[in-house]
């Protein structure tokens, strides 16, 4: 896995504020633009009123969610602001990073209370699968995307991000340790098969790379909520 560094804060030279309305029912609009707003890093001021930093291009994804507006049957002004008071921006900076701490802990908690959860309940019940190895697999692929999505929008360097990177060794450790006991598991099995086989002298002890199946059979689990935000 690839450590990365805490951020360096960024440096806003201006500011977007955007101001909207939509009709209150249904509410499935609201929560929908609501959404939007939250997945492009937007800080509420208050309800309906929001502010981003103008980095990155934040400028164009603001634009989209907007252009959203009229369809919900709302109406939208977005301000530029080229400076604020020196304690107003400190205030909101720290908005933005308790925001991003908050999204940095609900990953900490999908690693700890779901995906290691996960793992110790699949050798509880001793299910040593090629499958259940790329699930897992794929989960924890699902985590680092969503990590990375936060750390996208974290622009001014929340302090939690090194504790998720701590976790995400800790997860992948774990997917090591698991995927190392399936493959012993099935190189034991076919050790044991290979016994009862009269040709098994002859071939050898099965590798890793000869169990793997090719292409693995992929089949659906139920969504766990991973890959928020």
């Amino acid at each position: 896995m690839t450590v990365h560094r805490r951020k360096a804060a960024t440096r806003v030279k201006q500011w977007w504020v955007l101001v909207y309305r939509v009709p209150s029912e249904p509410a499935s609009k609201r929560v929908g633009l609501w959404r939007d707003l939250k997945r492009i890093g937007a800080l509420y001021l208050q309800q309906c009123v929001c502010i981003l930093p103008d980095v990155s291009t934040n400028g164009e994804e603001l634009e989209r969610v907007m252009a959203k507006i009229p369809a919900l049957g709302g109406e939208a002004i977005r301000f530029v602001v080229p400076r604020l008071d020196a304690a107003d921006e400190a205030r909101i900076i720290a908005g933005f990073r308790d925001q991003r701490a908050s999204e940095y802990a609900e990953i900490i908690e999908e690693c700890e209370t779901k995906f290691q959860k996960e793992i110790e309940f699949e050798h509880f019940r001793e299910n040593y699968t090629f499958e259940e190895a790329e699930e897992i697999e794929q989960d924890l692929d699902k985590i680092r995307r969503w990590y990375d999505r936060v750390r996208g929008r974290d622009w001014f360097g929340t302090d939690h991000s090194d504790e998720v990177e701590r976790w995400l060794e800790r997860c992948q450790e774990l997917l090591n340790g698991f995927a190392e006991e399936v493959y012993r598991r099935q190189e034991l099995g076919a050790r044991t098969s290979g016994d009862e086989d009269d040709g098994a002298a002859a071939r050898g002890p099965a590798t890793a790379a000869q169990l793997m199946p090719l292409p693995l059979r992929r089949r659906k689990r139920p969504a766990r909520g991973t890959g928020g935000g």
